[in-house]
């Protein structure tokens, strides 16, 4: 069964329940964000932060209106973080979806955060290992949602199966729209394959005024690279071992008798 997490943004009241909760089930250590004009706790994601609230002033209708969503791992149906990454094992896309990280294979080279169309992933600079959103994978696998849902006072955040999900966010989408809001919709953007995280946006025209791309994919130069270049180099490599075979099948070893022995240097003796 493929899990995923629906956020109605329509729901959220930026409480920043979920942050804390987020902050305790993963045993962070305490990060102190600093005011800089701005409602949100921290200005970005962080190695040891995986889940902010944004909060975005917007002009709707000639008036400002604040636009909160929720903003973590999107855990991709593609991953670009799992396409980008060189080392064997160190990210894995579970049986449910769920697109987690196994630090002890992690190399620390950053691939994953260049892969990702949602820049999401982050290194310690303590660790030099990379962090994210797990969606508490420790949880789901005995059963139990993550931690953010389990806190979060408005229902904005639901968990469970992703079809019965997405059947929801549908239903709650044609809510919103006999409610007057003409532009409402889903965000499931197609170019990764779609998202184990769901939105329904009052504007689902405009994604970026929720900090979300517009037509996310996996950047192109992590498909050439894994793709045709990663075939080409395969193939030179083959073809010099294969020349080197025939090589030595056509005119074998090399005899040092036989083309002599280099000149040796006279010795001057004092």
């Amino acid at each position: 069964m493929i899990v995923a997490k629906l956020i109605d943004t329509t729901l959220c009241i930026g409480c920043k329940a979920c942050e804390v909760a987020c902050q305790e089930w993963n045993d962070q250590e305490y990060t102190l964000g600093t005011f800089n004009g701005s409602y949100q706790t921290m200005p970005d994601l962080a190695h040891n932060f995986w889940n902010l609230i944004r909060f975005n002033e917007v002009e709707r209708n000639g008036a400002q209106s604040w636009v909160m969503s929720k903003y973590q791992c999107m855990h991709c149906a593609e991953a670009g973080c799992i396409a980008a990454c060189p080392a064997p094992g160190a990210i894995t896309q579970m049986a449910n979806g769920t697109v987690d990280f196994v630090h002890e294979n992690c190399i620390g080279c950053g691939y994953c955060i260049t892969g990702c169309p949602f820049d999401v992933p982050r290194l310690s600079p303590a660790t030099k290992k990379v962090y994210k959103c797990s969606l508490c994978s420790d949880r789901t696998a005995v059963g139990l949602e993550p931690a953010c849902i389990k806190t979060c006072p408005t229902n904005c955040l639901t968990f469970g199966e992703r079809d019965e999900l997405l059947r929801s966010a549908e239903i709650r989408t044609r809510e919103l729209k006999a409610d007057g809001h003409a532009q409402a919709g889903i965000y499931n953007p197609a170019g990764v394959g779609g998202t184990n995280v769901i939105y329904v946006l009052n504007d689902a025209t405009q994604p970026e005024q929720y900090g979300l791309p517009k037509d996310p994919e996996i950047p192109w130069t992590v498909r050439l690279w894994k793709g045709p270049l990663k075939a080409l180099g395969a193939m030179v490599f083959m073809g010099s071992i294969l020349g080197a075979f025939f090589h030595y099948v056509i005119f074998g070893p090399q005899d040092p008798e036989k083309h002599g022995h280099p000149e040796e240097e006279p010795t001057h003796e004092a």
